[in-house]
């Protein structure tokens, strides 16, 4: 009896964290003010993943941290994934995606990167802000990242936002082997 009971409070607090999750991942592309400039913002397709690896190439010293092919696993996880696009006029200037679990209640930034000329403007908070918002709105309790070590105003945007520094991921970055900052943030839970 107990194991039934349990079972069904299990599955309404999972069927609503999915509808609740289900709701959030519903973007509209739609056109955005920051500062003094208009943007358009929409949930990434594969047809994008091309631009989100140029915008990749110019932050990254013509490197690609993610190739193609990753990049098309993560959009087509639809269910635990979301990943949005930002553009001013038809240049992509940036994008940011998140894994979300459910179990743990916890989203994870899997990526975020704006071109180095927009850097500063108020995008890549913008694009964090809306993920806080999602894992809010789900109900989970943290949001977490990682992030070089090395950059500084990454982290700083970040300690901005309430994130905390949780620990260190020591040789974690491919190629130069470089460690990663964990950051955390607690999330508001909805009432």
């Amino acid at each position: 009896m107990l194991k039934k009971f349990r079972e069904l409070i299990q599955n309404r607090f999972f069927n609503r964290t999915k509808q609740l999750r289900e709701q959030a991942f519903e973007i509209h592309d739609h056109v955005i003010q920051i500062e003094d400039d208009t943007y358009f913002i929409a949930k990434a397709m594969i047809p994008d993943i091309p631009d989100i690896l140029n915008v990749e190439r110019s932050v990254y010293e013509g490197q690609t941290p993610w190739d193609h092919a990753a990049f098309a696993n993560e959009l087509r996880r639809k269910f635990d994934r979301l990943y949005l696009v930002i553009r001013y006029h038809d240049r992509m200037l940036g994008f940011i995606g998140a894994s979300f679990d459910d179990r743990t209640k916890t989203a994870h930034i899997t990526n975020v990167t704006v071109v180095e000329d927009k850097q500063n403007r108020g995008i890549g908070s913008y694009l964090l802000k809306i993920m806080i918002g999602k894992a809010e709105f789900i109900g989970y309790k943290k949001l977490t990242l990682e992030v070089r070590k090395s950059n500084a105003r990454a982290q700083a945007l970040y300690l901005k936002l309430g994130f905390e520094k949780t620990g260190v991921k020591a040789h974690y970055y491919f190629g130069d082997h470089e460690d990663a900052i964990d950051m955390t943030l607690a999330l508001t839970q909805k009432e």
